[in-house]
This record gives C-alpha cells, sequence and structure tokens, in this order.
C-alpha cells in the first residue's frame, strides 16, 4: 500500500434488503423507504466499520455505531423490458417494470 493512498471512514449497512458499502458524503440508490425528500433515517444495522486505522466487525451487528442518511428523492427507476416467447406455438408475452427507488445521501457514520 502506497503511503499517499487516504483511507476513507466507511461502513457496511444493512438497508431494505441488501448490503450496502457507504461513504461519507456520497449517495446511493436503494429499494423504497418510507419517508418523503429531506426525512433523516439512522440506520443501526452496522454489520462493519471502519474509521480509518481499526476496522470493528459486528457479530452479527456493531454494537453502539449507526448510519445517519438523508433522503434525497424518491423516483421510479428506468423500465425494464421483459420479453417471453416460444418458437411455432405462437406464444408470445411482453410485460415491463419499474422500480422504485430512493436516492440516500450518508450525513454521518458514528
Amino acid at each position: 500500500m502506497d503511503k499517499t493512498e487516504k483511507k476513507e471512514k466507511f461502513a457496511i449497512i444493512k438497508i431494505s434488503g441488501t448490503q450496502l458499502k457507504v461513504y461519507e458524503g456520497k449517495e446511493y440508490e436503494v429499494n423504497k423507504l418510507e419517508g418523503k425528500k429531506g426525512d433523516k433515517i439512522e440506520v443501526t444495522d452496522v454489520l462493519l466499520f471502519f474509521d480509518g486505522k481499526d476496522t470493528k466487525l459486528g457479530d452479527p451487528l456493531v454494537k453502539d455505531s449507526k448510519v445517519v442518511l438523508e433522503i434525497t428523492s424518491q423516483k421510479k427507476d428506468k423500465k425494464v423490458d421483459v420479453f417471453k416467447y416460444k418458437a411455432k406455438s405462437r406464444y408470445r408475452r411482453s410485460m415491463g417494470y419499474r422500480a422504485l427507488i430512493s436516492r440516500v445521501l450518508v450525513k454521518k457514520i458514528v
């Protein structure tokens, strides 16, 4: 590892059914969360925490740690088209789906 490399504080959290590696000040898209734009959410399901020097690994969760998130937008994702087809039997089905997502900004990792 190079000495000029900067070590950033990050955490691995469990949110809306997925595990996500988050850094302070960055935005992420997750499955829809309850709340409106501007609402703050505290996530206490922290699986791993790294503060630049020490790594704290949870068993299964890290005690006394939380991540503060702010909802920046609620929207629908891009459309996913699904097409089923069976040869020689005139079977064709077309469907589309747009997932509901929330964009969140990581305010603080404690």
